[in-house]
């Protein structure tokens, strides 16, 4: 046989190789699928907590689902398949409850607390803010998580940690951290701000005043103005609600830099300012022109509420108690230290341009 003839002959013999049918790429339903475990459990865990808080007067839902969170987290098992959900769940829960925030927020009534105060608002945020930062510096902390504390204390707690994340590029960890920290620190403060302000003889309105330039959560302003007077209250509350608006420079402030220090390319840049951050301003100048009803202002109120649950019992989820007193030690001095810069501040302010009567 010739050796053409061979070589045509084991050709024939081998078995010609079977067409691979490519696989099908995902689809958005399969990725919806893989998420919605983690968003259930988020959704169940806020109205749990909301539930919780009506049955306890004067208890933060907000507080309430972190701490539920945080339990779980640390006293049994989360499974696995909860995670993608609750990750990716709970940051666009917390945006889309940032946004609505906005809703609460009028210029027109900050801006009637006077030139005084909110100067005060200003200094506690400003000053709290850069000190945290260089405190942080000389404690040896990395830069992320010195960006969340600082923006925690200085702002409004939880939520201003979560709404700085995506702007620091932060490790869960570093999150979980900050706002454990917020937790800690932010509940102490519930009765020993009003103890302070009677202890330098401020009348009720100047204790509101305090009250919300310092304390870091909205709930525990509420909690601890409610605990003085209802004029406290008052006064406290639209003081914190003037801190929560400089949240949307700030984290615009932070995304600028971050994307300058870090110098990455066009496709991986955070965007310049937050989208969420934007919608939170229109939502502000919206209430401001005085057009929606009480009733849509009323239900924004709410969902914005339980949205807000909702996405802190997502982080509470990530609050490790046994990481924290691992690795947190120079961050609780921090935190500490980052209370006390505010809290002089607060109270240096409030004696100097008390409210207006």
């Amino acid at each position: 046989m010739r050796k053409e003839d061979i070589s045509l002959e084991s050709r024939r013999s081998i078995p010609a190789p079977k067409a691979v049918e490519p696989t099908p790429a995902p689809g958005p339903d399969s990725g919806f699928r893989r998420l919605l475990p983690g968003l259930v459990a988020c959704i169940i865990g806020g109205a749990i907590a909301l539930a919780a808080a009506k049955l306890l007067p004067g208890a933060s839902p907000l507080l309430i689902a972190i701490l539920l969170g945080a339990i779980w987290r640390n006293t049994m098992n989360v499974p696995a398949i909860l995670m993608p959900g609750v990750t990716v769940s709970s940051k666009k829960l917390l945006r889309t409850g940032i946004v609505l925030l906005g809703l609460q927020l009028s210029l027109s009534q900050i801006l009637g607390l006077g030139p005084g105060v909110l100067l005060v608002v200003l200094f506690s945020v400003g000053v709290t803010f850069g000190a945290s930062l260089v405190i942080g510096k000389w404690l040896g902390i990395e830069l992320p998580q010195r960006l969340l504390i600082a923006a925690g204390f200085s702002i409004c707690g939880a939520a201003a940690v979560a709404a700085t994340e995506g702007a620091t590029k932060a490790k869960q960890d570093q999150v979980a951290t900050a706002i454990g920290l917020v937790v800690l620190f932010g509940t102490l403060m519930i009765p020993i701000v009003p103890a302070l302000g009677a202890l330098m003889g401020m009348n009720e309105e100047a204790i509101g005043m305090f009250i919300g330039a310092s304390t870091h959560e909205v709930a525990q302003v509420v909690a601890a103005g409610g605990a003085v007077s209802s004029s406290a209250l008052a006064v406290a509350v639209t003081v914190k609600l003037a801190r929560v608006v400089t949240l949307a420079p700030i984290v615009a402030g932070v995304s600028i830099y971050m994307r300058k220090k870090h110098d990455v390319t066009d496709a991986k840049k955070p965007p310049l300012v937050p989208l969420f951050v934007l919608g939170f301003i229109a939502m502000m100048l919206l209430r401001t022109t005085g057009v929606v009803p009480e009733g849509l202002l009323d239900a924004a109120k709410v969902a914005q509420t339980f949205l807000l649950a909702a996405a802190m019992f997502g982080l509470g989820l990530g609050v490790h108690i046994k990481g924290l007193m691992r690795s947190g030690s120079r961050s609780l001095v921090l935190a500490a230290l980052a209370t006390l810069v505010i809290l002089v501040v607060a109270a240096a302010g409030t004696m100097l341009f008390p409210p207006l009567s």
